[in-house]
C-alpha cells in the first residue's frame, strides 16, 4: 500500500530571471506607494479602485501591454492576504517588494499554504503530489529557500498531515497509519517499532479493547529520532474511523469519521517537521491505531477494562474510545520523564461547542507552556485556546466501585472531564499539553481548503524550536 509522499516543492523558486514586482502595501502605506509611481500607473490605480484592503490585488500593466508587477493589499493577517492571492496572480516568477522581514515570512508561509491540493487516491492507493511544480503557474521567488528550514519544514509537515486526514479510512486504515510512520522513519532515519497481537493485548490493554472488533488490527506504533537536546515526545490518537462502537454513531455523524485519526496525524506531520529542520531534541513519536468498529468482539457500556497503567476504566461510552487508547500511550510516553509531553486527538464534541470547529482547545499542566503555545499560535494565525484543568470536576469520574469512568456521569464540561481523565496517566508534574483538535475545515477558504487540516502544528513547533535552541 502507497502513501502520500513527503513533498518538497510548494510553489517557490530561487530562480531569478523574469522576476515581477509583486509590491506589499497597507492602507496606511498607500499614499507613498502611489507617489512613487509613473502618473499612469496612478491613474491605473485610481480606475481600479485600489485602496489596499487586505487581499486586494491590482495588476499593474506595462508600456507595451504585458504586466508589470502587481500590488497586493495586506492587514493584521498578511498570512492569508497572500494565500488569496495565489490564484489571482497570472503565470511568472514574482518577487515581494517591500514589507517587513515579519510580514513577508508570513507571506511566503500563505503562499506555500495555498499551493496544497489533495488529489483523491488513484488504484495504487497513492496520493500523487508532484514533484515539481506544473507549467504556466505563478512562483513566488524565495533566495534563500534551500535554507529556510523552518517554511518548508512547516509545509511539507501540513501537506503530510492533511493527505494522512483526506484518505479514505479503507487506505488509512491502521495499518496505513503505520506505513505513513514507517515512510518518515525510513525518510529520516529513525528508529520504529510497533506493538500488535499478543503483546498489545498484554501490555496496551486498552488500545486492544478498542481495536479488536476491526479486520484490521489495532497496533501501538513508536518512533525515535535524535540523541541530543531535550527530550519531545509527541503522542497521537489514532482512530482511522469511529462508527462509535455499540453506542452507534448517527449515519450523518459517521460521514467525516475518517478524520479521527487527526490527532496521530498531526504527530506525524509535526515529527515530519521536526526531523527535516534537524532541531536538536530527542524525538519520540506514538500513535495509537486503531479502527472503533461493531462485531461481537466490541466492547459494550459499563464494561471494566484493564489499562496498561494499571488503572482500571469503566467505559462509560463505548464512542469516547479515543481517551482509552490515549490512555496507554500517555503511560508510556510519561515513563521517560519527558521535558514535553504533547498529545493531539480529536477528541470531544464539547470543545468544538465551546470554542468552534477553528479554535482547538489547550490543557497543560504547566501555564507557562500552554502560554508559550498559544503566542506562537498567535504569531502564525494558528490559534489555540487553553482551558482549565479544573480539579473539582476529577468527582465526575469517580465510580462506586472503584474503576475510573471514562466519561463521567455528568454531559457538562465535557472537554474538561476527558482531559482530566488523561491526566491520571499522565501525572500532574509532567510537562504535558493536550490539544482537541477538529481536524477538518467545514469550508474553504485561501489556504485552507475543505478537508484535513493541520491546526495547532505551527504553534507547536515554534516552542519546541525555542526549547531545542534554549538547551543547545
Amino acid at each position: 500500500m502507497h502513501m502520500p509522499m513527503l513533498q518538497t516543492v510548494f510553489g517557490f523558486t530561487d530562480t531569478d530571471q523574469g522576476l515581477k514586482p509583486l509590491h506589499i502595501v497597507t492602507a496606511e502605506g498607500l499614499a507613498g506607494f502611489k507617489d512613487r509611481l509613473s502618473a499612469t500607473e496612478q491613474a491605473w490605480i485610481a480606475a481600479n479602485h485600489f485602496t489596499a484592503k487586505p487581499g486586494q490585488l491590482c495588476l499593474l500593466p506595462a508600456a507595451d501591454g504585458h504586466i508589470a508587477g502587481a500590488a497586493l493589499g495586506i492587514g493584521e493577517v498578511p498570512i492569508w492576504d497572500m494565500a488569496g492571492a495565489v490564484s489571482k496572480l497570472p503565470a511568472g516568477n514574482w518577487q515581494l517588494q517591500g514589507g517587513t522581514d515579519s510580514e513577508q515570512a508570513h507571506m511566503r508561509l500563505g503562499w506555500g499554504l495555498a499551493q496544497y491540493k489533495f488529489q483523491s487516491a488513484d488504484a495504487n492507493h497513492h496520493t500523487a503530489m508532484a514533484d515539481a511544480p506544473p507549467l504556466e503557474q505563478a512562483q513566488l521567488y524565495h533566495p534563500h529557500l534551500g535554507a529556510d528550514h523552518g517554511l518548508t519544514s512547516l509545509l511539507m509537515g501540513t501537506y503530510f498531515c492533511r493527505d494522512l486526514i483526506n484518505l479514505p479510512a479503507n487506505i488509512m486504515d491502521p495499518a496505513g497509519l503505520e506505513n505513513a510512520a514507517r515512510h518518515i522513519a525510513q525518510h529520516f532515519k529513525a528508529d520504529i517499532s510497533v506493538m500488535t497481537g499478543s503483546e498489545l493485548k498484554t501490555k496496551a490493554p486498552a488500545i486492544h479493547i478498542v481495536g479488536r472488533a476491526a479486520e484490521v488490527p489495532p497496533r501501538l506504533i513508536d518512533m525515535k529520532w535524535g540523541t541530543t537536546g531535550p527530550l519531545i515526545t509527541l503522542v497521537g490518537k489514532g482512530i482511522t474511523f469511529d462508527s462509535g462502537g455499540l453506542d452507534l454513531k448517527p449515519s450523518k455523524a459517521m460521514e467525516m469519521m475518517k478524520k479521527d485519526m487527526g490527532g496521530a496525524a498531526h504527530v506525524l506531520g509535526l515529527a515530519a517537521a521536526i526531523m527535516h529542520s534537524q532541531l536538536p531534541v530527542r524525538l519520540r513519536v506514538m500513535v495509537a491505531a486503531a479502527e472503533n468498529a461493531v462485531s461481537d468482539r466490541s466492547m459494550r457500556p459499563l464494561d471494566i477494562i484493564d489499562t496498561a497503567a494499571g488503572i482500571k476504566v469503566e467505559v462509560g461510552n463505548t464512542d469516547a474510545e479515543g481517551r482509552l487508547v490515549l490512555a496507554d500511550a500517555l503511560h508510556y510516553a510519561r515513563g521517560e520523564n519527558p521535558d514535553l509531553l504533547m498529545d493531539f486527538a480529536t477528541l470531544t464534541g464539547a470543545a468544538r461547542v465551546a470554542l468552534g470547529t477553528e479554535c482547538p482547545a489547550l490543557f497543560a499542566n504547566h501555564d507557562t507552556t500552554a502560554s508559550a503555545l498559544m503566542q506562537s499560535g498567535l504569531a502564525t494565525d494558528d490559534a489555540l485556546w487553553q482551558l482549565p484543568l479544573f480539579a473539582p470536576y476529577k468527582r465526575m469520574l469517580k465510580t462506586d466501585h472503584g474503576a475510573l469512568s471514562s466519561t463521567g456521569a455528568s454531559g457538562y464540561g465535557g472537554a474538561i472531564t476527558a482531559a482530566l481523565f488523561l491526566q491520571h496517566f499522565t501525572g500532574e508534574d509532567v510537562n504535558w499539553v493536550h490539544i482537541d483538535v477538529m481536524a477538518w475545515n467545514l469550508g474553504s477558504r485561501p489556504g485552507r481548503p475543505r478537508g484535513g487540516e493541520a491546526m495547532g502544528l505551527r504553534a507547536a513547533y515554534g516552542p519546541i524550536a525555542d526549547m531545542a535552541k534554549n538547551a543547545s
